[in-house]
């Protein structure tokens, strides 16, 4: 799913409004169906309100201003009126979005299931949005679930195994260390491409992650290597200068190079939960790793083999 700009500030101005102004904007974005007024409601209530201070990503905010921009323009064409919706169309929309074909370069079929949940939940941050701008108490999805994924994404998209080796030798001292950092030190992408060589204490790594929580990663020698011979590309000493589009590119360019497949920098991090728990046998001790507020997270992450309690049942 492509990700548009999300426009953070202008979002932030209607954080600011007094509650009759939020009230009377809100009200007339939903009366005229203006998509855009709407994303930034949205995001005004994402970002200000929505979790009691916990930071929201980039990425998730600009998944729920996609999803926003694809239910308005569906309700307005569906006679759905956004402030007073019938009890049935929060169901006429997960119906649409089930029956609508996938339009991504290459992809064949219906949307995934993993698609359909996300744009239900920017339906639903919508709505929030509006009972919090206080122009609505209608919760037309409180009742509709995204239909589960038979699935399970471990499978769908599971981590990179031998290909991590063979992509390093294709990539340059900075690509090189920015998939380490991912398949090696449990990173996600976004906290790899704002790592500083301040961070860096000793074998370490202070990670700032999702919601704004702090941790300690520990890098093994080969990422500290990586690291070391980089030399910063800002003032503040970051390692890279790339946002996430271009390190997609790179990093998608090396592996065909290497003649892979790219998946995405996720399933480097899922490479690292999987050594990880290899090692371990501790689901515990991965989250932890991985940064991981609940360890259902971290089962998703690890790819565990068919026979892997083989050895404990042998004698029984």
């Amino acid at each position: 799913m492509a990700h548009e700009l999300v426009p953070l500030q202008d979002a932030l101005h209607y954080a600011d409004l007094t509650d009759q102004s939020l009230r009377v904007r809100a009200v007339e974005a939903a009366a005229t169906y203006d998509t855009e007024a709407l994303v930034l409601v949205t995001l005004a209530y994402m970002t200000t309100a929505s979790r009691r201070g916990a930071r929201t990503s980039p990425k998730t905010l600009a998944a729920y201003a996609l999803a926003v921009r694809d239910f308005v323009p569906w309700a307005e064409a569906g006679g759905v009126q956004l402030l007073r919706p019938g009890p049935r169309d929060g169901g006429r929309y997960l119906a649409n979005l089930q029956r609508r074909p996938s339009a991504g370069k290459g992809k064949r079929g219906q949307l995934s299931a993993a698609t359909i949940a996300q744009y239900l939940a920017g339906a639903r941050a919508l709505y929030r949005a509006l009972r919090w701008a206080g122009a609505t108490e209608a919760q037309p999805f409180s009742e509709v679930y995204a239909p589960g994924d038979p699935t399970p994404g471990i499978v769908k998209n599971p981590p990179y195994l031998r290909e991590i080796d063979a992509v390093l030798e294709q990539c340059d001292p900075r690509l090189a260390a920015l998939l380490l950092l991912c398949a090696h030190a449990g990173l996600r992408a976004s906290e790899a491409l704002a790592a500083r060589q301040s961070d860096v204490e000793g074998q370490t790594l202070v990670v700032r992650g999702k919601g704004g929580k702090v941790r300690r990663v520990p890098l093994g020698a080969r990422v500290r290597r990586a690291l070391g011979i980089l030399s910063p590309v800002s003032a503040e000493g970051h390692f890279f200068d790339w946002d996430y589009g271009q390190a997609t590119y790179r990093a998608a360019k090396a592996f065909r190079a290497a003649g892979f497949e790219w998946r995405g920098f996720h399933a480097a991090r899922k490479h690292s939960g999987t050594r990880l728990y290899q090692a371990t046998k501790d689901f515990t001790r991965v989250g932890l790793f991985l940064g991981h507020a609940s360890v259902d997270t971290t089962r998703r992450y690890v790819a565990v083999l068919d026979n892997d309690v083989a050895p404990e049942v042998e004698d029984w």
